[in-house]
């Protein structure tokens, strides 16, 4: 299946460390009501049926706003909550693999670090990439740095869409403008602010900006 590149643009990673003051499904809402074109909904701790039963929600919520729903590493709560997407890394199921399960009727996103991993996961079904980290981030301490010109060289390999990752914000977004990225993909940028509806308006004004430079 083909992902619009537009879909791209602002790309939300869900993660609980924010939910204090709302739940994650408010949270979400919140990002879909200021812009958001894409949801990753990200949950490391939950168990698998507490993963779908809140995937189904998110699922519903996500189509009321007409924007998809990726899930992140499980392919199962993807297959049976009816997403648009899955995403997984490198050290996840391979990309044929997660093909043969879900069908051509399912977009799977993929993780890369180098020109080899993106043109070898378009290879094998990717329908869109995640690179990154960008930057630094405190969402995943292990993560290695791309440098942009590594992101650039992976946008002008691969006829699919680029999401970058990895310590964006508002602040840093616009060192992306040239580097051929279709978006960005934020977790603490957007779920840590004080009111996510307005930082979503902004994020998407900067991102738009971004891309057309």
């Amino acid at each position: 299946m083909n992902c619009d590149k537009k879909t791209m643009l602002l790309y939300a990673v869900t993660d609980r460390a924010w939910t204090q003051k709302q739940t994650l499904y408010e949270q979400v809402e919140d990002a879909l009501r200021g812009g958001v074109t894409c949801v990753q909904l990200r949950e490391k701790k939950l168990s698998e049926k507490e993963f779908l039963d809140e995937a189904v929600k998110m699922k519903q919520l996500c189509s009321k706003y007409h924007v998809p729903l990726f899930i992140n590493d499980c392919v199962d709560v993807a297959i049976k909550c009816g997403a648009d997407g899955i995403h997984v890394g490198q050290e996840d199921m391979a990309v044929k693999d997660v093909r043969a399960l879900v069908g051509e009727h399912m977009m799977i996103g993929v993780s890369v670090h180098s020109v080899e991993e993106a043109v070898d996961a378009v290879k094998n079904g990717a329908d869109c990439l995640g690179v990154g980290a960008v930057f630094s981030t405190s969402t995943k301490n292990d993560a290695e740095i791309v440098e942009i010109e590594t992101i650039s060289e992976i946008c002008r390999a691969v006829d699919v869409p680029v999401v970058a990752i990895g310590g964006l914000n508002k602040d840093n977004i616009l060192k992306l403008s040239g580097s051929g990225v279709d978006g960005v993909a934020l977790v603490s940028a957007i779920f840590s602010a004080d009111n996510i509806e307005q930082e979503c308006r902004e994020l998407y004004r900067i991102s738009e900006t971004m891309v057309r430079r």
